[in-house]
């Protein structure tokens, strides 16, 4: 287990959305943060109390997460003077990177001296099957977007909240590494081996009873030329009962892919439904998640109305509105 509560570490992160790790666990667990830790040249900043080492030792801080999320995963050269004196400090490191910290030997070196411990949790720890394409008892709704990072997981997370606030029975089914540093559990989807990924999924939302609705976590995007393969695995080894559509409206283009445009909504909810029903023919698309993030609040609520009056679908920003529509739409289903 992971001991809490954690300092968040956001090195040299280049922009905001690079720190959504961090992000994702100050706005969901917030009991379990004392503190952010940056570098010089840092451009991301969570909103939380800038300490020091000894100082959030003092505040009872127990690890130090890797809260940044770069491209390609990768553990900077530059971070390392700050994750040895953290441990030298008597924290414990833990990370979703795929570059995995059990393979930095100055780190483990300096672990094993001091007697902390080095947690990855986007290393598989289960021998998932092949996805078998059998129906599954239960239902489940997954977490569709136009691109990386558009709000999938806070969609999910926000949905599961609204379900239990109905009464409904609900769980978030984390697959990637904030979801999971955030609840404890979860498949780390994009370090499974290609075959075995929707096979994974399918193992990670089992039989259950006929009324409860797993809410599996969204990654990457199907027309994201980096990411597809993965968002793919998550739709047919999901057999999702429904759909969310998930939408970032300031973007100029795809995340890392300057050359390429974000589809548009629509062009998300036709080819996602038509994958779906292949996995389970009985598939709808049941509402849109807009994130509003860099919008005013007049701004957000005028395009959530137009998008919703266009698509004819109940369209909120979940984490700025709440997302007891979505919600809604489940039940009705």
């Amino acid at each position: 287990m992971i001991q809490t509560p954690y300092l968040l570490f956001l090195g040299d992160a280049p922009d905001a959305l690079s720190g959504k790790v961090a992000q994702g666990i100050k706005d969901w667990r917030p009991e379990n943060c004392v503190g952010q830790i940056r570098m010089e040249g840092c451009k991301a900043d969570i909103g939380l109390a800038d300490l020091t080492l000894e100082e959030a030792k003092a505040r009872g801080a127990k690890t130090l997460v890797i809260g940044v999320a770069n491209r390609g995963g990768k553990i900077s050269q530059a971070w390392k003077k700050v994750l040895v004196a953290a441990l030298e400090e008597g924290f414990d490191l833990a990370s979703g990177l795929h570059n995995l910290l059990r393979d930095e030997k100055d780190l483990v070196a300096v672990a094993e001296a001091t007697g902390q411990v080095l947690h990855d949790v986007r290393v598989p720890e289960v021998e998932y099957p092949i996805a078998t394409g059998e129906k599954r008892r239960g239902k489940r709704v997954l977490a569709v977007g136009t691109d990386c990072s558009v709000g999938k997981m806070y969609t999910a997370l926000a949905l599961d909240a609204a379900m239990r606030d109905m009464g409904q029975k609900s769980t978030f089914r984390a697959t990637g590494q904030t979801g999971i540093l955030i609840t404890g559990d979860g498949v780390p989807l994009d370090a499974v081996v290609a075959d075995f990924m929707a096979g994974s999924i399918e193992w990670l939302t089992p039989d259950n009873d006929p009324d409860h609705w797993d809410i599996i976590e969204g990654q990457g995007s199907l027309f994201h030329v980096s990411f597809s393969g993965v968002s793919l695995a998550l739709v047919h080894g999901g057999q999702p009962d429904a759909l969310i559509l998930c939408h970032e409206p300031t973007r100029s283009h795809m995340r890392g892919l300057p050359g390429y445009k974000l589809p548009s909504i629509e062009a998300v909810r036709d080819l996602s439904l038509q994958l779906a029903q292949v996995a389970n023919p009985a598939c709808r698309v049941v509402g849109v998640s807009i994130n509003t993030q860099h919008m005013g609040e007049e701004e957000a609520t005028r395009y959530c109305a137009e998008v919703e009056a266009r698509l004819g679908l109940p369209t909120v920003d979940p984490f700025r509105h709440g997302a007891a529509r979505l919600a809604e739409a489940l039940v009705a289903l």
